[in-house]
């Protein structure tokens, strides 16, 4: 295991905190009354094989919580006979504690400004619909870096602060013709280490299926961190 951030423990620990309701082996399930009710379910398997698993009340009371849910298999199956259905798994990944950010030598990325604006817009118009969908960058956000070609803005990566955290949610979007050149990794080093100056810890999600974003992440230095789930609202 990394060296963790003691902030990011800190959330996590929080956000599962709650009314012991289950526990075997290296599973945890509680009940936890301030979990949002659009999320009724999630669960978090840490690198080191440990699960928890947090449910609303209402939807303990709707699924008849008993012994029987003790493993977070047996937990699935109850909320998928109630109608509840998961998205799809993220990897988190974070900067270790004392650790830094892998340096880069083949790109220079640096803050966005509202002189670079229209050079966004276009950038984000030449990307398709589903990568900036699974990418959400966007000028708006609390923080916005980028590459540029030239002049072609070419990878920008924003941060949002996430649900009254300690972190800074990242997103990346690269053009397909520009991927494989250093762009990315350097969009993701620069808003990381802007994150971690202005207090907070950089936060990278991916599905865990992609195999890019994942080398991605840990050719900047990043740690994963763990699995995390949600459940959509019934």
């Amino acid at each position: 295991m990394f060296d963790c951030p003691r902030p990011v423990l800190d959330y996590w620990h929080t956000a599962f905190e709650g009314t012991l309701a289950e526990t075997r082996g290296n599973f945890i399930l509680s009940v936890v009354s301030t979990l949002d009710r659009k999320r009724p379910a999630m669960m978090l398997e840490r690198a080191d094989g440990s699960i928890r698993a947090a449910i609303t009340p209402e939807l303990a009371s709707a699924i008849h919580l008993d012994a029987s849910m003790a493993t977070a298999a047996a937990l699935r199956e109850r909320l998928k006979e109630q109608g509840i259905a998961f998205h799809d798994p993220d990897y988190l990944f974070y900067l270790p504690a004392n650790g830094g950010l892998v340096a880069g030598n083949r790109a220079f990325a640096r803050q966005l400004t509202e002189e670079d604006r229209a050079a966004f817009d276009t950038f984000h118009a030449t990307a398709s619909e589903q990568d900036r969908e699974d990418a959400f960058v966007e000028f708006a956000h609390w923080a916005v870096f980028g590459c540029f070609d030239g002049g072609r803005l070419v990878s920008a990566a924003s941060a949002i602060l996430w649900h009254h955290s300690p972190m800074a949610d990242l997103g990346i979007l690269t053009l397909p013709d520009s991927r494989g050149k250093g762009y990315a990794s350097a969009a993701v080093r620069s808003i990381a280490g802007f994150a971690r100056q202005q207090g907070y810890e950089p936060q990278y999600r991916c599905q865990m299926n992609n195999q890019a974003s994942i080398g991605l992440a840990k050719a900047c230095g990043l740690a994963l961190f763990g699995t995390w789930v949600v459940a959509a609202e019934a």
